[in-house]
Formats: structure tokens, sequence, C-alpha cells
């Protein structure tokens, strides 16, 4: 029996590798004899360099940078040296792991360090960057990644802003003449699970603000800062890309990304797909078991547990989920492949706990599937 193990993360408790250890472990423990492979897969958010590095030939390698509130930190990003390729997380210097709850401050979070992990990169000589843009704890539509990169944003006098953070209806000007140039060379592949433009209600501020701090009784000021400067940025550059699929990722820095450079949008599923060549290990594989941290009715939109779903149904290989939770809209999960969902939790547990001891429960529960497994099979 050849078994996958294809998990995204638990966010806040477990990367997608460790999931996928602790799978194949529990496995190997009720019968070594079965065959697993693990690919650790990703959507562009935290866990996303991780996942590459599993399935390619690289290393991490760090950087003094600067946290969505300004101070100093060490973040880590991924490089394939012979392929000269980096790939960067926007969560390891702009992220919402970065901050606690009290510190979010949408006015104030820049997504300048991301910009400075780009500049290293650069450094190194890198001919492609992939840059993962989930969870992000910034709304400055990417200004201040542009601001590590060269590019100048005036006020009304003017005199450039050091520091923007979500205040974007205080930029006047935009001087992109000195954007580093080497970017000009560079494949730029953006990677994210998002699809959403930048304004409105499906928009930037409104879908994902809250969840950056931005107070109920403060999303129609930031809605217009953001409607402000993407005016400007179209005015600047003649590219209008507000309503461009994905601008509205990681606090609109994927409407700058697309005004500014040619990139490639990409799904992240879709790319960890391709780099770790899922389809073709479909051949010969009898069950796949992936798993996410919760398991709802979004999780049809760009997530792991239904993208893996599909592409097993067109081969005709099950899929067996496990979810930390379950939310509404799992009944149609059928429908994109995946033949069973199994919470790991045991009894009534807080959120706290359940993450504190994600490890333990995913083992448990891929121990109990492995049991009905032997069961069925000796019927």
């Amino acid at each position: 029996m050849k078994i996958l193990i294809a998990p995204d993360s638990f966010k806040g408790s477990l990367t997608s590798v460790e999931a996928s250890r602790v799978i194949n472990q529990a496995i190997l423990d009720m019968d070594p004899t079965i065959e697993t492979v693990q690919i650790p897969m990703a959507d562009g958010g935290e866990g996303t360099v991780a996942a590459v590095l599993w399935n390619q030939d690289g290393k991490q390698v760090s950087c003094r940078v600067h946290d969505p509130l300004g101070r100093e930190i060490e973040a880590m990003y991924g490089w394939m040296e012979h392929e000269k390729t980096a790939i960067i997380e926007m969560a390891a210097a702009s992220g919402l792991p970065l901050l606690d709850p009290a510190e979010l401050d949408p006015q104030k979070a820049s997504s300048y360090g991301t910009g400075e992990l780009i500049k290293d990169a650069l450094d190194k000589g890198a001919e492609t960057i992939i840059l993962g843009l989930g969870g992000s704890a910034t709304v400055d539509a990417g200004s201040g990644l542009f601001q590590a990169l060269g590019v100048r944003f005036l006020g009304a006098d003017l005199n450039e802003i050091s520091w923007i953070g979500g205040l974007l209806d205080r930029i006047s000007a935009m001087d992109l003449s000195g954007l580093d140039r080497r970017l000009t060379a560079v494949r730029f592949i953006v990677a994210g699970d998002v699809t959403n433009p930048l304004l409105g209600k499906e928009g930037a501020i409104a879908v994902f603000g809250p969840q950056k701090g931005v107070g109920k009784d403060k999303l129609a000021f930031f809605e217009q800062g953001m409607r402000h400067f993407s005016e400007l940025a179209a005015q600047e550059t003649g590219r209008a890309m507000a309503d461009a699929p994905g601008s509205g990722a990681a606090g609109g820095a994927g409407f700058l990304l697309r005004t500014i450079l040619e990139v490639d949008f990409r799904s992240g599923l879709e790319l960890m797909v391709e780099l770790a060549g899922l389809e073709e290990q479909l051949e010969a594989t009898d069950l796949i078991l992936t798993a996410e941290g919760r398991i709802d009715g979004q999780t049809f939109f760009g997530k792991v547990p239904v993208g893996i779903g599909r592409i097993a149904k067109k081969q005709g290989v099950p899929v067996i989920a496990f979810a930390g939770s379950l939310g509404p809209g799992t009944e149609k999960l059928e429908e994109a492949g995946i033949g069973a969902v199994m919470p790991i939790a045991e009894g009534p547990l807080s959120l706290s706990d359940a993450m504190k001891n994600s490890g333990d429960l995913l083992y448990n529960a891929t121990t109990r599937l492995m049991k009905i497994l032997e069961i069925g099979r000796g019927i």
C-alpha cells in the first residue's frame, strides 16, 4: 500500500512539514511495511519556504530586517543556489505571527521588511524570486516593500514620507526613478491563495482588514486611503490594477506588485503541486492524506485540501483530510474529491489547548484512521 501525505499547515501550531512528519510517523508506527511519500504543501502563506525546500534542493538563509512596526529582527528565506532562486514569505518579515494581538496597528504596520528580504536576494544574484503573499499584518498596499527597493513616496510638501504604514491618504506623488534596476532582469513569481480585488466589499480592507486590526469604525477611512492611493498609482504609472485578481492580497501588496513590476501571479497551491511533482506521484498511490487547521466553506477557495482532492479525483485516488476544526460548508467536500474529513480534537478542547497539543492530536487521529483502514482491509 502506498500513501501520499500532503498536508497544509495548522496555522500557529504546526507547519506543513511538521504535520507531514507526524502523520508519517503514526502510519509507520502502525505498519512499517506501508510505503509513504511526504509532500508538505502550502498556499503561499506561512510555511511556503519550508514546503518548497522540502521538495527542492535548497537551504534557509537569514537576514536582518524590520518587522511590521519597525523593530529589527532576524528573518529567514529560502535559497536555491543552483537555480539562483529565492523563496520569500511576506509573513517572515511583515506577518501577523510577528505581532501580539495587542500590537496590531494597521496605521503603522509596514511591509518594508519584505522589501529588505527581496533586496538581500538580489544581492545574492537571484534570477527568480518567488514571493508568497499570505499572512501579512499590513494594509499599506506594498508601499513599504517598494520603499526598501528604492521607490520614494512623497507627501503634499513633496518631501519623502519615511514610514507610511496604512496612512496611504498622505501620499501625493510617487518617484520610481530610484527603483532597484535589478528587478527588471528577475523573473518574479507571486504565489498566493487570494484572488480578491483591491477595493470594495471583496477588497483588501473589507475582507482582510479586521484580522489586521482595522476596527469597524475605521474601515471606511482605510478604504478611502486605499482608493486614493490606487488612483494615484494608476495616474503615475499608466497601469490601472485595482480590479486585477489578487490585487487585494497581503493588504494590497498584490496591487502594487502588479502596478510596478511584471509579475507572474500563480496559485500558491498550483505552484507547490508543480514544484513537488505531485501529479506524477499519484500513478501508484492508493490513498492521499491531507490536512488543514480549519476546514469549512472557505476551503473551496484555493485552499490545499480541496485542491488536492480535485487533482486526486481526476485520477481516481481517494482522499481523507484531517482538520483541527470543522465549520459550515463541509457537506460539499465529497464533490471536490475528499471522501472523508477527520477532526483531530479529542473531546471538548479550548483553542489554546488544541493548538498546544496539535502534534499529539494529529498523531492520535492518524493512528485511529489506520486502525479503521486495517479493519476495512480485513473485512
